[in-house]
């Protein structure tokens, strides 16, 4: 389809095949680079802040000492991953509106003077695309960490104690390189999936005034292909973004496998 152009009351080889002529267009239009530009934005700080956020978390528990507490506190941690993007994006709306607690909490703590309606605010939609992602999906993402740490043999940490070693020194000597193929295995996936960020964060968080830091590549390809009843477009958009995963997901394990730490093939 999208080296045709696809009529959908024609069959598949009745179509008139036009080679790359989508193709030139995705990449002579300026929404197109736009719509990059905020996908890797968001993408690379979900991955950065996303992973060390998991990390984090999942360390914190795994210090835990309290079992019934720390079960709870992952069973907490694990249910915003069931909430549906819509149930999500009220809630943050209605958190930061101009009326909402935090801008109440901001101005009562004289750290502001007037509240900031930070969803008209296009330079503030990353962070806040970001940050909602990352409050829904920590907890999930933190299981396959915590899986890796109870592999560690306990002794190994014993033998740390009977040295002297402390929480912190354990943490840094034992626990991180003891998961290191598993974090590394992991952001060779994410990294390869930097450009599969989706639209339905963007699309129930964003307005008329955002837009322009809203639109990202599925987006682009929805409204602008299939919106738009150019079904070889959109599917342009989707054949660049299979190749650009392809090479991100490759290139990573290359990098990763030739410092020593890992690899995925």
């Amino acid at each position: 389809m999208a080296f045709q152009d696809y009529k959908p009351h024609l069959g598949f080889f009745d179509q008139t095949w036009v080679g790359f002529r989508y193709f030139k267009e995705l990449f002579n239009a300026p929404l197109f680079y736009q719509a990059l530009q905020n996908t890797l934005g968001m993408s690379i700080l979900g991955l950065v802040f996303g992973t060390v956020s998991a990390l984090g978390f999942a360390l914190l528990l795994n210090e835990l000492r309290f079992l019934s507490f720390k079960r709870f506190t992952q069973t907490v941690s694990y249910l915003p991953h069931f909430v549906s993007w819509v149930v999500t994006a009220n809630i943050v709306t209605s958190l930061l509106s101009i009326n909402g607690p935090i801008n109440e909490i901001l101005v009562s703590l004289k750290i502001i003077s007037e509240p900031i309606n930070v969803m008209i605010k296009p330079e503030y939609f990353w962070w806040l695309v970001v940050f909602s992602d990352i409050w829904k999906e920590t907890g999930w993402n933190a299981i396959i960490y915590l899986a890796a740490m109870t592999g560690i043999d306990s002794q190994v940490y014993e033998a740390a104690e009977i040295d002297g070693a402390n929480r912190i020194q354990k943490v840094f000597f034992i626990t991180l390189p003891g998961i290191s193929t598993t974090i590394f295995i992991l952001l060779i996936l994410n990294i390869g999936n930097l450009v599969n960020i989706g639209f339905e964060k963007q699309f129930l968080l964003g307005n008329a005034v955002t837009a322009t830091k809203a639109l990202v590549l599925d987006k682009y390809a929805l409204d602008y292909g299939i919106g738009l009843f150019r079904f070889s477009f959109g599917t342009a958009i989707g054949i660049f973004k299979s190749v650009v995963s392809i090479i991100l997901l490759f290139a990573a394990n290359y990098l990763i496998k030739k410092s020593g730490r890992g690899k995925l093939f």
